[in-house]
């Protein structure tokens, strides 16, 4: 066996302590490069100090967009100047900060709040939403102009360095000029293509001057123009008669005007859900530089997009081809013009107002004072006036109140719930007794005083004696109103004559009914 010597031994081991050194060292860049990584990542977080500022007329949909855009089913309208935030998450660096919104109320007289939502400190960390509402197309301009102004006023009294403003009026132009639609083959969540570029010398010599019409007014701030409750298209298209070329001469002229401050063009919809999760997106690609990768949409004509720096009048200048009745230099209220009236929708039935009872009470009192002689056969609430005062015209009464009750046709059945039915059982129940002849019945019909019709108004009197003068009662079926009168002697006989021939009648009839349903019964 083979001894080895120290010599040798120390050879053996001497690689096995360099390696153990290497690894040793290698593990300490790799911490370091750990170290470092973090330490660029923490200065690279989402920064918190960012805010958007919406403005717009009354019902133009702007709290409505905001919660949509937070993700909140109920949103709840405020008043004055509205604070509200959205959480924005990068995905790749799993980071998440807060973007304060702040909403001022369309009301003229809370102008002056807008000094707590753009000031000196926030305004190179401020995006601008200017809101239009699609259902009043035609308050369009005036809309725009007037919150444009406001806008320019507002950031022409702020005390902003001047240095300061023009590097925000730079960064503008050169994010207009290095647009850029070519999809990279970079990881969509690659952090490379994140931040925006900051404008430098090498940009100004590489990069194209403006197109025509292209940022003539730089405010220095990030405008989105975003048109609201593009559903209502279908509601103009049937009330209106708005046509394509309606809706192209209106696109067109928007996006002229977006082309001036250089601002983006959104057509959304809360309602059917359009356009609103790109909105988000690239209210965070302008923001923060998150990545937006959508390009243009111009096909729908409820679903318009045309990022900041794509568009140019050359591709805005499509739209003339179909504009047959208009031209693109039309003044715009001329071609959409405000309906005289516009059909309003309401929830709210028409109130019925109510007459006083009392009043009412004392009319009526009047109406029967004054009824209490009328001629044979009318009922005071026929003849009522409408103005309160005794009227000389008469309502014509039907023939069943001017003398005999109506007769009787046909067969006569104690069924019958009519008042001929009535009349039949009660003569009926009169022919059954033996004792009763048909003179007798008649008197007792006349001093029980009960005769009617079907439809009409009867006789109905209560006499002692044949030479006195008794009250007679008018019953009107289907009202339900009596009114008494006076009945003089002669009536009382014509009554009596009348009634002593129609139980003669009836009697008859009856007879000849029985005995026909007799002679059948026998075969």
């Amino acid at each position: 066996m083979e001894i080895l010597t120290q010599s040798q031994v120390h050879g053996l081991t001497t690689p096995t302590t360099a390696a153990r050194k290497k690894d040793a060292e290698a593990k300490e860049n790799l911490w370091s490069s750990i170290l470092s990584e973090v330490q660029t990542q923490s200065n690279t977080k989402l920064p918190s100090n960012k805010s958007v500022l919406v403005l717009g007329d009354n019902a133009s949909g702007k709290t409505t967009l905001i919660a949509k855009l937070q993700g909140v089913e109920d949103p709840k309208k405020g008043s004055g100047l509205e604070y509200a935030y959205i959480d924005v998450r990068d995905e790749y660096r799993d980071d998440v900060t807060r973007l304060s919104v702040w909403i001022l109320d369309g009301d003229p007289g809370h102008n002056n709040l807008l000094k707590f939502a753009l000031n000196e400190q926030n305004f190179p960390h401020t995006l601008v939403i200017l809101t239009l509402s699609m259902t009043t197309p035609w308050s369009w301009v005036d809309q725009l102009q007037h919150w444009m102004k406001i806008l320019d006023d507002h950031i022409a009294g702020l005390k902003i360095d001047q240095e300061e403003k023009q590097q925000c009026q730079a960064r503008l132009t050169t994010e207009w000029q290095n647009y850029c639609e070519t999809i990279d083959d970079l990881d969509p969540g690659s952090p490379i293509k994140r931040t925006n570029r900051l404008p430098s010398v090498d940009d100004e010599l590489d990069t194209l001057p403006l197109p025509e019409g292209v940022l003539t007014t730089n405010l220095g701030l990030d405008v989105v123009v975003v048109v609201t409750k593009t559903d209502y298209m279908t509601t103009l298209e049937k009330e209106l008669d708005y046509r394509d070329e309606h809706f192209d001469f209106m696109q067109q002229w928007i996006r002229r005007f977006c082309l001036m401050y250089g601002a983006s063009l959104f057509y959304t919809s809360v309602k059917e859900d359009k356009n609103c999760d790109l909105l988000y997106k690239y209210l965070t690609h302008r923001i923060y530089g998150l990545p937006f990768r959508t390009p243009a949409l111009v096909v729908e004509k409820d679903a318009v997009l045309i990022p900041a720096g794509w568009d140019n009048m050359k591709k805005i200048s499509i739209l003339y081809e179909n504009m047959q009745s208009c031209k693109p230099d039309d003044y715009y209220n001329d071609i959409i013009a405000q309906p005289p009236s516009r059909k309003t929708v309401s929830n709210r039935e028409s109130e019925i107002q109510t007459e006083d009872e009392q009043s009412f009470l004392a009319r009526q009192q009047q109406l029967l004072q004054q009824g209490q002689t009328p001629t044979r056969g009318e009922s005071p609430l026929r003849s009522q006036p409408s103005n309160g005062t005794k009227s000389t015209q008469r309502t014509p009464v039907t023939a069943g109140a001017q003398g005999s009750p109506k007769k009787v046709d046909g067969k006569l059945t104690p069924g019958t719930q009519s008042g001929e039915g009535v009349l039949a059982n009660f003569f009926n129940s009169l022919l059954h007794k033996k004792s009763v002849s048909p003179g007798s019945a008649a008197a007792a019909a006349a001093a029980g005083g009960v005769t009617g019709t079907g439809g009409g108004v009867g006789p109905l009197s209560a006499s002692a004696s044949p030479s006195s003068l008794s009250p007679r009662v008018n019953v009107m079926n289907g009202g339900g109103t009596a009114a008494i009168e006076p009945v003089s002697a002669t009536d009382k006989i014509s009554m009596r004559t009348d009634a002593a021939l129609e139980l003669d009648r009836l009697a008859r009839s009856v007879k000849k009914d029985l005995d026909f349903s007799a002679a059948q019964s026998d075969c």
